[in-house]
């Protein structure tokens, strides 16, 4: 029986994770990149929800669980004449999030990419022939029954796809991250509204967490050349300790990015071609992973029912079950970060709706699930 082949473009996360996941199937894939190893190393630390680390652990095999720090402990600040309050918590007895480090997940898939069917190849891709199936590269072109493009927010490849079909806006701000070495027992999860803009701390091993800080852009530029000690000083008055040790810092402005069409013909995009969100509900990379097993489950259905994966369904169904979650979820974040921004007329409203919001079991159940599971 001839084999479907797919062809999966993109080296980063979701590139390498989606041809893992879709290894098991038996299928001819190719995993085309530029480069597996870039010289700027990725100091990001990304989270994921409980139930997207069991989709991961259940269609990767052999994943190293070593590299996912479970988190049982979330806590959220409010910034009120420099004094935080904390107006929501969560401390379970089962793990609510698991962190990792970037550079060394990536390079812990690669591993396990080259022990499988997957044909990795290191190309560019000059164009794709959406009629035909067809990804041309300088040297060569081949024909796929799938093409599922992973290649960051920025491609002007997708243009051929969704056009200008888009929700989008400019934050005019900088999200700064690095690690920080602390001895702070159980530290757990934080989310800190800020008056410079939110902070979160995200912990990755014992004494080791990621600081994501997202600042407006003038703060940024005013700062930068001093934005480690600026940093250094926030930690310091937020966790009430000088004991903190500060790597190296990297940032990145940001935006929101909402794509309106997912798909043309036997073309779909998955990633941060398709979403980008503000980093300060830590959801964006969840979202692609919901995408992702979507995605891993129409294609099964089609293969358990004997169906072509070429001309099919998949991309529409794909689209048509995952845009509104989407959606919601990213204009819903972004409502968020405008509800926290400061604002003196309103900040005494916002703070007596915290603190109602703190006493409701249900809303706090309605977002432990929802951080969870999504709006499904």
């Amino acid at each position: 029986m001839k084999k479907h082949k797919i062809c999966i473009v993109g080296g980063g996360l979701t590139g390498l994770i989606s041809a893992l996941v879709l290894a098991k199937k038996g299928l001819d894939i190719d995993l085309m990149v530029e480069n597996l190893s870039p010289k700027n190393k990725d100091l990001r630390v990304t989270a994921i929800s409980e139930k997207n680390m069991e989709f991961l652990k259940s269609t990767i095999k052999n994943i190293n669980l070593k590299l996912f720090y479970p988190v049982k402990k979330i806590n959220l600040f409010f910034e009120k004449n420099n004094q935080t309050k904390n107006f929501l918590n969560f401390n379970e007895n089962k793990n609510l999030m698991f962190f990792f480090e970037n550079r060394l997940t990536k390079k812990h898939l690669t591993k396990l990419l080259k022990k499988t069917n997957v044909k990795i190849q290191k190309k560019t891709i000059k164009s794709i022939d959406l009629a035909e199936n067809k990804v041309s590269t300088k040297l060569s072109s081949k024909s796929y029954d799938l093409v599922v493009l992973c290649l960051g927010s920025n491609s002007p490849i997708y243009q051929k796809i969704s056009g200008k079909r888009e929700i989008k806006k400019n934050y005019k701000e900088h999200s700064i991250t690095c690690s920080v070495k602390h001895q702070i027992k159980n530290i757990g999860a934080q989310q800190f509204f800020l008056k410079e803009g939110p902070l979160a701390i995200l912990p990755y091993n014992n004494n080791k967490f990621s600081v994501v800080w997202s600042i407006e852009d003038k703060y940024f530029m005013k700062n930068q050349k001093n934005i480690s000690n600026y940093l250094k000083i926030k930690l310091s008055n937020l966790l009430k300790t000088k004991k903190i040790s500060l790597g190296n810092i990297q940032s990145y402005p940001l935006k929101l990015l909402l794509k309106r069409s997912y798909y043309k013909k036997n073309t779909i995009i998955l990633g941060d071609g398709l979403h980008v969100v503000h980093p300060l509900a830590g959801q964006g990379f969840n979202l692609i992973l919901r995408d992702l097993e979507k995605l891993n489950n129409l294609i099964s259905n089609n293969l358990r029912l004997g169906l072509t994966i070429k001309d099919s369904n998949i991309p529409k169904d794909l689209s048509d079950s995952r845009k509104p979650e989407n959606l919601l979820m990213g204009l819903g974040i972004d409502t968020t970060r405008e509800f926290f921004k400061s604002n003196k007329y309103l900040d005494p409203i916002k703070e007596n709706m915290l603190n109602n919001f703190s006493k409701s079991k249900l809303l706090k159940e309605i977002t432990k699930r929802i951080a969870n599971l999504g709006l499904n």
